[in-house]
């Protein structure tokens, strides 16, 4: 098996030259393009990814382990195929458009400041999580566990209180019409 640590990957290519299968600990990957490539079956362990673009990349076995994103294009991803088994990611300042978490367990992760349109929640854990200053215009909760999650800052969900769990979440006075849309009820 294929081990690097500690290495700096920068503007590089990988849908020319896909990364090799095996294990990456403690490596940033930063201004990489990743878009359509094959990131199948690699384990990340504690790396960074800084202003990449992993669009469409499939991650199907691909293990992240205490992984970060930042200011990255995430768009089409597949959260599902990929490693749940300690999955563990925080988001920041990305673009996720278009992504799924179907069934993922999401409940030591963050993700923050983040446009989460068309994002496919559905079955997902969400217990705890914070999303300060996420969009989530179009995206879909639905059987999900939604318990003490932070919605405060979050602006645009459509989350119909019936069809998940949702004991002690948390939500801004001004999003509450996010909740009751799916009752025709309107708060002017």
């Amino acid at each position: 098996m294929h081990i690097t640590e500690d290495e700096v990957f920068e503007k590089q290519d990988f849908t020319i030259n896909r990364l090799p299968k095996g294990d990456y600990d403690y490596c940033r990957f930063i201004n990489c393009n990743f878009s359509e490539s094959f990131m199948s079956e690699i384990k990340f362990l504690e790396c960074e990814f800084i202003d990449c673009n992993l669009s469409s990349a499939n991650i199907t076995h691909t293990s992240f382990q205490d992984v970060e994103f930042k200011d990255c294009k995430m768009l089409g991803l597949h959260f599902e195929y990929c490693n749940t088994f300690a999955l563990e990611i925080k988001i920041d300042d990305c673009i996720l458009d278009h992504s799924s978490f179907y069934q993922v367990g999401l409940k030591t992760s963050r993700i923050t400041n983040s446009k989460c349109v068309h994002v496919d929640f559905t079955e997902s854990d969400l217990s705890g999580v914070v999303f300060n200053g996420c969009d989530f215009k179009e995206a879909t909760f639905q059987d999900s566990i939604l318990e003490h999650t932070d919605f405060r800052k979050a602006t645009n969900y459509r989350i119909h209180p019936e069809h998940n769990k949702m004991k002690g979440a948390k939500f801004a006075l001004e999003g509450v019409s996010g909740l009751l849309e799916a009752y025709q009820i309107k708060i002017e």
